[in-house]
């Protein structure tokens, strides 16, 4: 087993859904698709430029490790099942991954702790 393995833990996937209002349009709430759960490594981002930003505003940052058949996009919505966690995808899960004769299997995105719309 390698360290990566070893960091991953179980998430899960939240999926934008609209339902009718009542009043002839739509609401969209967030619900959890606990038949999506996945494993992905989340570390916090405590470098000198993330603290700068948390300074000026930017909420707490993340990167996100997942095996490369798992692909995270942008604005994509994850909960860390180990304590709730609820984090936002900041970036593209296509830019950065490791190629096709690497023995590492990974994707990374960064991430930013989320807040679910009432």
């Amino acid at each position: 087993m390698s360290l990566l393995s070893e960091a991953m833990t179980d998430c899960n996937m939240y999926r934008q859904v609209r339902r009718p209002d009542g009043y002839g349009g739509y609401t969209t709430v967030w619900e959890e698709d606990t038949a999506s759960t996945f494993k992905a490594a989340i570390t916090f981002d405590n470098s000198l430029e993330a603290r700068v930003a948390q300074v000026q505003g930017v909420k707490s940052l993340y990167t996100v490790t997942t095996r490369k058949d798992k692909v995270l996009m942008y604005h994509d919505v994850i909960k860390r099942l180990s304590d709730g966690k609820i984090l936002r995808i900041t970036s593209d899960g296509d830019d950065k991954a490791t190629p096709a004769s690497a023995s590492l299997n990974m994707r990374q995105v960064t991430a930013e702790e989320y807040t679910l719309p009432n």
